[in-house]
């Protein structure tokens, strides 16, 4: 009987491949095989989506939809008070562009967010340059540079307030320094000065710890390779230390300019806006006219316009100085 085994087997192959052909040959020449796969959620993928759509929902709820409702009242006559209101069109943007107040206020942001990002990024990269070399206490003076970052701007500002309308003076009064003798911030001409000091105090702390975090990449190699060709220090940091940190510019330069169009607080603290509409930024413009001064609808429009005048100037500093870094 053990001859016949095989025979067996062979026949049962056989009627299985019977089996198959004809399954196929029942099924359309164009079907293909369907494969279902269960995808598998994986558990670190639940956690990021709990982590993240909260703070989307947030983010929307408390930026995004109130921009897009700001855009639409930018569209009627809305006071921010009244129940009703009408659309009117591009009025408002129309005449945002015939109100000298408004005109005066983006000529002061211009002149503030220029000088102020110039001096920033001035300011921080010196020191970030003195606090990368090797000197004694180096962690604490980074701590001490760092610490106006941390402290509030609108107590900041009134602090700055008090000294120079009282300290100042008195302290020219007293050892008969003339200009000292005067108060800054009572000064149509010089209040955007003391403003400038304070906001460049406050603003060169986070500068500098991005400056600092780009001199601690440049390779120590390239300073001992260019110290045997001769270069001295000036040289090295042309050469050498900027084209590597230039990224680094980019990004300081962009966020300075962007926070200097945005100055708001220590205008507030200050000299809210005085003497006169002297300091009268945009910011504070829109916040006046929009929440106290009956034109929120106005003021949503001049926002709407200032939103795309940061993000046209935004856009161009980074085309203009990503295009310098790939020169270097």
């Amino acid at each position: 009987m053990g001859q016949f085994q095989p025979l067996k087997r062979s026949a049962t192959l056989m009627k299985n491949n019977e089996s198959m052909v004809g399954k196929l040959q029942t099924s359309t020449p164009n079907s293909k095989p369907v494969i279902i796969r269960k995808k598998k959620i994986n558990s670190r993928m639940i956690t990021f989506y709990l982590m993240v759509i909260p703070a989307a929902l947030l983010f929307f709820a408390f930026h995004t939809l109130p921009a897009l409702k700001g855009i639409y009242y930018s569209f009627t006559n809305w006071n921010g008070i009244a129940l009703d209101y009408d659309f009117v069109g591009f009025k408002n943007y129309i005449n945002l562009f015939k109100d000298q107040a408004i005109l005066d206020s983006y000529g002061f942001t211009f002149k503030f967010a220029v000088v102020g990002a110039i001096l920033i990024n001035l300011f921080s990269l010196v020191l970030a340059v003195g606090l990368n070399a090797k000197i004694k206490g180096k962690n604490f003076f980074r701590a001490v540079y760092f610490l106006p970052n941390i402290l509030s701007v609108l107590i900041v500002g009134f602090i700055f307030n008090f000294f120079f309308t009282s300290i100042l003076p008195d302290i020219g009064e007293k050892y008969g320094i003339g200009f000292l003798t005067q108060n800054i911030l009572g000064n149509a001409d010089l209040a955007w000065i003391g403003i400038l000091l304070v906001f460049l105090w406050q603003s060169c702390a986070f500068n500098i710890i991005l400056y600092l975090s780009g001199l601690q990449t440049v390779p120590t190699e390239l300073y001992e390779a260019s110290s045997l060709d001769g270069a001295n220090r000036w040289q090295q940091f042309w050469k050498v230390t900027f084209p590597v940190i230039a990224p680094f510019f980019t990004i300081n330069m962009v966020l300075s300019m962007k926070n200097s169009l945005m100055v708001f607080d220590q205008i507030v603290a200050m000299t809210n806006g005085g003497p006169g509409y002297s300091t009268t930024s945009i910011a504070l413009l829109i916040y006046n006219g929009g929440f106290s001064g009956g034109e929120f609808a106005y003021q949503s429009a001049n926002a709407v316009i200032y939103f795309i005048v940061i993000m046209a100037i935004s856009v161009f500093q980074l085309k203009v100085l990503q295009k310098r870094e790939m020169n270097m």
